[in-house]
């Protein structure tokens, strides 16, 4: 059999380094061809034929995305499309351009092996291996559990390269080192959980309760699936479990916390500002169970799962963390040391619509602007036409026609497009913002988007900027009170997906260490 392997810059075609290569290449390429490898004929070829293009590793990683039903299942399926993206565009820009080896001749190999349609492309290195190992290795990086799953697959890609008579074992073997280091070269540029620094967050005292012994746990009837308060009794079976409607939740979460040693609660983070100011007022511990569709306290607390929570109840692990706080009327909301006067129903003690009432709480984002009229339409849409085409519509209609919110802020009256406060600052992971490393830092990410012409661009600008940035059409800061009046009669508001009218007047900072949570004190 034949064998090339010209580099560039040589003309003679064989440099001295590769005559050895060359020689154990040959001899495992004619022994795979010669071997007889019982129920391969009928799985490999096809498994090798799927892998063109990728199309495998999409319909892998969606499979991952939907049956995981975690946070942790979809951060896999990108981290492993993005590794598979990396490798493939270094492999066909970089790699084939600069060893133009030839294809093996398949003349040993039996024909019911061979590819019905023979690649045309150099053979070094192999860019099926590249891809299957670099889809394999993001997702592992990630979550072993499905890394194990795909591994076994990734290499039987990689080996039906060499069965099939595509590529030589050394294309293969190289092609995979070379994914293997484009999933360790994204994780280089987007941390995985595991990465990501501990988060600063002071320790707090809170009672083991193995089991769930103790716990009185509120679950939002309209979060998670037909069968969360089933999966809640399962995995804490002593403890107390109390279903609701959301209408329900305000006096079932009071009712609760007076007879429960701490508080769960099972929902999404409107459903968890509302146990966490009652956890505040009554002085008790929360649980937070996610159960909605986004969960970014619980994301950014650590917690992603159900098991999570019930290792940081059985061995008592808990920490301190902020609530941002917004006070209404002209009056100071206090130290910031508090958690103020309110019932604990509804996100706290206040209506949000001025006059006397007491503060209102968030535990990730208050704004002002866009957001709540872009909520507002999605809401009002979602029944007839869908929440994703809601959102869409809703999009689309703020930015065409809506106008600047007029008000002043700090002291000085200004048009803008959107006034963001988050409960502790938002940091970028690789590319993307989104994440909180501390939620008890006593700060508040505070982001204006200026008043003019393209606010579709001027929002998207901000966005990328990230924290801590100016330009012409935003500021970001990070602050510990800021003080908005002159908002006109009606304005909308917007704290963790709730939406209220805001106040003429009102102050928005942070209750500092006030809420004790439950928290596993690693991560897995």
């Amino acid at each position: 059999m034949s064998y090339e392997f010209a580099a560039q810059g040589n003309p003679q075609g064989r440099p001295k380094i590769t005559g050895l290569l060359g020689r154990w290449d040959r001899k495992v390429f004619h022994a795979v061809a010669e071997r007889t490898w019982p129920g391969a004929e009928p799985v490999l070829p096809r498994l090798s034929h799927a892998a063109d293009h990728g199309v495998l590793w999409l319909g892998t990683a969606a499979g991952i995305a939907a049956l995981g039903g975690g946070a942790r299942s979809r951060r896999a399926a990108v981290r492993g499309l993005a590794s598979l993206a990396l490798a493939s565009a270094v492999i066909n820009t970089v790699g084939k351009r600069s060893v133009r080896r030839a294809r093996p001749l398949i003349d040993a190999v039996p024909v019911i092996r061979q590819l019905k349609r023979q690649p045309f492309t150099t053979s070094f290195p192999s860019g099926h291996s590249a891809s299957a190992a670099a889809f394999a290795t993001g997702v592992a990086l990630e979550s072993k559990g499905w890394g194990a799953v795909v591994a076994p697959v990734a290499a039987s890609v990689a080996f039906s390269r060499v069965y099939t008579g595509a590529h030589y074992p050394s294309d293969v073997l190289v092609g995979a080192a070379l994914g293997v280091g484009a999933a360790f070269a994204v994780r280089g540029l987007v941390p995985t959980r595991s990465q990501l620094p501990s988060p600063g967050r002071p320790r707090a005292d809170a009672p083991a309760l193995p089991q769930g012994e103790g716990l009185v746990i509120v679950v939002n009837q309209r979060s998670g699936s037909a069968d969360s308060a089933a999966r809640v009794r399962e995995a804490l079976p002593l403890a107390e479990v109390v279903e609701c409607e959301p209408d329900e939740l305000g006096p079932e979460l009071e009712k609760a916390a007076e007879r429960g040693r701490a508080l769960g609660v099972f929902g999404g983070d409107g459903t968890i500002n509302s146990a966490a100011a009652v956890a505040v007022d009554r002085g008790v511990p929360l649980a937070v169970f996610p159960g909605g569709t986004f969960n970014h306290f619980a994301y950014d607390l650590g917690i992603e799962t159900l098991e999570d929570s019930c290792r940081a109840l059985e061995s008592g692990d808990a920490v301190r963390v902020d609530l941002g706080r917004f006070t209404p009327g002209t009056g100071e909301p206090g130290d910031g040391t508090d958690g103020g006067s309110g019932d604990g129903t509804g996100g706290g003690s206040g209506d949000g619509t001025g006059g006397g009432a007491g503060p209102g709480y968030f535990l990730n984002t208050f704004s002002l602007g866009a957001y709540p009229e872009l909520v507002n339409i999605r809401e009002r849409w979602s029944p007839r036409i869908g929440g994703w085409p809601a959102g869409v519509l809703a999009a689309a209609l703020v930015l065409r026609h809506g106008r600047p919110l007029w008000a002043e802020v700090q002291g000085r009256r200004r048009p803008m497009w959107l006034l963001f406060a988050g409960n502790g600052i938002y940091q970028r992971v690789g590319p993307t913002p989104g994440h909180r490393q501390d939620l008890a830092d006593g700060l508040l990410d505070v982001r204006v988007v200026h008043g003019g012409r393209w606010p579709g661009l001027r929002l998207l600008a901000a966005a990328l900027a990230g924290p801590l940035s100016r330009s012409p059409v935003h500021a970001a800061e990070k602050l510990h009170r800021v003080r908005i009046t002159g908002l006109e009669p009606g304005t909308p508001m917007a704290y963790d997906g709730e939406v209220v009218d805001a106040p003429a007047e009102l102050t928005v900072d942070k209750a500092v260490g006030v809420l004790t949570v439950y928290r596993p004190q690693t991560l897995l």
